[in-house]
C-alpha cells in the first residue's frame, strides 16, 4: 500500500466523497484558495468551484447552523472549525439543533453533517488554540465522536462519518496532519464505534487514541525489550465507545491505565473506566484502574510549560512502570 500522510488521507476522503456524491460540500473559514489552516483542503477549490467548497466569513455559530440546515434538507456538509477551540462559538447550533433533529422529530429528519475540528497542543499556539475538547462532546447525546491516531484511520472513519445519517465531530490533532502510514487506494470504510489492538499484550491495558496512542506506543515498545508486555487499545471512536473490546483486554491483562491530552477533569478517560467497573471485567482486576491526562490549567504558550501540562513519554512510562509494578 502507498504510504501518504495523514493530512493528504482526510484530503482524499473528502475529495472521493464529493466525486462520487454531489450532495457532499465542504464550509469553512480560508478552506478555498488558502487550502484550509493547516493545509488539509488544498486543491478543492480548483476541482468542485465555490458552490461546493464555500468560503465563510468569521462565524463559527453560522458556519454550524448552516451546516445543520442544509444536513437536513437532504446535503451531506462538511464544516470544517479552523480550530477546535472554536467549536465552543457553536455549540448553539451543534448541541441544541444538530444534535437533537433526529430525536425531536421522531426519526423523519436526519443531519447527516461532519463537524472537522483541529485540536490539541504541541505546536505552541497557547490557550485559545489548543484544547482537547472532546471529552465536553461525548456528554451530548445525539452526536457522534471521532477521534482517528492513523492515516488509514482518517480515512476510512472520514469516510463512514460523511456516509453517516448523525450528526459526527471529527477531531483531528494537529501534530498528527505530518505523520506518515500505509493507506491502500481507492474506497474503504471503518465501523464507527469499532476499535483496534494496536499492540497486543498480556501484562497491562492501554487505552489511548490521537497523539497520545503513539506515545504509548513507543514506551510499550521499549518495556517490551524488558519483557513487560503492554497491550494498547485504539478506541478511535469516543461516542460511540468499544467497550467490549476495552472490557475483554481487562480480563486478559487484570490491569488498565487510560492516557489522553484532555484535562483529568470530566475527561473521557472517567467514563472508560465507569464502563469497565460496570462490567464483570471488574472482577479480574489486580490493581487500581488509573488515568494519566492533561493538567486542569489553560495550554500555556511557553514551549516548556506546554509540554509539562499534557503527558508526555516519561510520565507516561512511570504510569506504566507503577502499575506492572505494583508500586502504585
Amino acid at each position: 500500500m502507498p504510504e501518504i500522510t495523514y493530512r493528504e488521507a482526510i484530503h482524499d476522503a473528502m475529495v472521493e466523497e464529493m466525486r462520487r456524491d454531489p450532495s457532499v460540500f465542504l464550509i469553512g473559514e480560508d478552506i478555498g484558495t488558502y487550502g484550509g489552516a493547516f493545509g488539509v483542503s488544498q486543491g478543492m477549490l480548483e476541482e468542485f468551484g465555490p458552490e461546493r467548497v464555500v468560503e465563510t466569513p468569521i462565524a463559527e455559530l453560522g458556519i454550524t447552523g448552516a451546516a445543520a440546515g442544509a444536513a437536513m434538507v437532504g446535503m451531506r456538509p462538511i464544516a470544517e472549525m479552523m480550530f477546535s477551540d472554536f467549536v465552543l462559538l457553536a455549540m448553539e447550533a451543534l448541541a441544541n439543533q444538530a444534535a437533537k433533529a433526529r430525536f425531536m422529530f421522531g426519526g423523519k429528519a436526519t443531519v447527516p453533517m461532519v463537524l472537522r475540528l483541529p485540536g490539541g497542543s504541541g505546536t505552541g499556539a497557547a490557550a485559545q488554540h489548543s484544547q482537547s475538547l472532546e471529552s465536553l462532546l461525548i456528554h451530548i447525546p445525539g452526536i457522534k465522536v471521532v477521534m482517528p491516531s492513523t492515516p488509514y484511520d482518517a480515512k476510512g472513519l472520514l469516510i463512514s462519518a460523511i456516509r453517516d445519517q448523525n450528526p459526527v465531530c471529527f477531531v483531528e490533532h494537529k501534530l498528527l496532519y505530518k505523520s506518515k502510514g500505509e493507506v491502500p487506494e481507492g474506497e474503504y470504510t471503518i465501523p464507527i464505534g469499532v476499535g483496534e489492538i494496536k499492540r497486543p499484550g498480556t501484562d497491562l491495558t492501554v487505552v489511548s487514541t490521537g497523539i497520545m496512542l503513539h506515545r504509548c506506543l513507543s514506551v510499550a515498545d521499549r518495556l517490551a525489550q524488558e519483557g513487560l508486555e503492554v497491550e494498547v487499545l485504539d478506541p478511535r471512536t469516543l461516542r460511540p465507545l468499544d467497550t467490549e473490546m476495552i472490557t475483554a483486554s481487562v480480563k486478559k491483562t487484570g490491569k488498565l491505565l487510560v492516557v489522553h491530552e484532555a484535562v483529568k477533569t470530566g475527561g473521557w478517560a472517567g467514563e472508560v473506566i465507569a464502563s469497565v467497573s460496570e462490567s464483570d471485567a471488574f472482577n479480574y482486576l489486580d490493581a487500581p484502574m488509573r488515568r494519566l491526562a492533561g493538567k486542569d490549567v489553560p495550554i500555556p504558550y511557553n514551549r516548556l510549560l506546554e509540554e509539562a501540562a499534557v503527558p508526555q513519554e516519561a510520565d507516561i512510562e512511570a504510569e506504566m512502570r507503577a502499575l506492572l509494578t505494583n508500586q502504585y
